[in-house]
């Protein structure tokens, strides 16, 4: 059954049945307390905001989306299929976000890409259909499904604010790769969505900035 983490008290419940789960997770929460829920919209628009964003500066990520969604409102995939690309261009995407802005708003006109449906699913049968589109990166899948969806299982594995936070909690020589955090997060099933949160937490507090997209909701 997959676990949804849609308010806080989701997450706190979460949170505590790890910890029973992991007592290597005691001394984390310990320094952390229960983490902050994060939450931004779902459906078309939270992924074209994660899309916007992809590495850029939380600010320049922050204007872009602004002009963007002020631009389109309400925010609707069939407006950006649409949009002429030259005006597109104008608020400051690039060619490349504006092809995967577009190829999404596509797949989800015909009815290939159906966002709703996979909150329900499997997280690496839902990650696995979110990269297999063009400019979807396993991060950006990740955080699609965690932030936007709730889904309680997401694991960003190539976040390097997890990996940072994840070396200095468990006492790993050294940063661990998107590979070898696969399975480093196998003990947190199904719940590997809140040990992320608890682990930016831990980030928060052993370097005193944020490791994390802050939500929207």
């Amino acid at each position: 059954m997959t676990v949804h983490l849609q308010t806080q008290s989701d997450l706190n419940e979460a949170i505590i049945a790890l910890v029973k789960q992991d007592p290597r997770l005691t001394p984390i929460l310990d320094r952390t307390g229960l983490p902050v829920l994060r939450r931004r919209e779902p459906g078309f628009e939270g992924l074209a905001a994660i899309v916007c964003g992809q590495q850029l500066s939380t600010a320049s990520a922050g204007a872009i989306w602004g002009r963007l969604s002020a631009a389109y409102a309400p925010f609707h995939h069939d407006a950006i299929r649409k949009a002429r690309t030259d005006r597109l261009g104008r608020l400051g995407l690039s060619a490349a976000k504006i092809a995967t802005l577009k190829l999404l708003a596509s797949e989800i006109a015909v009815g290939r890409l159906n966002l709703d449906v996979l909150a329900e699913e499997d997280a690496d049968a839902a990650h696995a259909t979110l990269v297999r589109h063009r400019g979807i990166g396993p991060w950006t899948a990740d955080v699609y499904l965690l932030f936007c969806l709730g889904h309680g299982d997401a694991w960003p594995a190539g976040d390097v604010a997890l990996q940072e936070a994840i070396r200095i909690g468990l006492g790993l020589t050294a940063r661990p790769t998107p590979k070898q955090m696969v399975p480093l997060g196998e003990p947190w099933r199904p719940l590997r969505g809140a040990a992320a949160h608890l682990w930016w937490a831990y980030y928060k507090v052993i370097k005193s900035r944020e490791g994390v997209i802050t939500g929207t909701r």
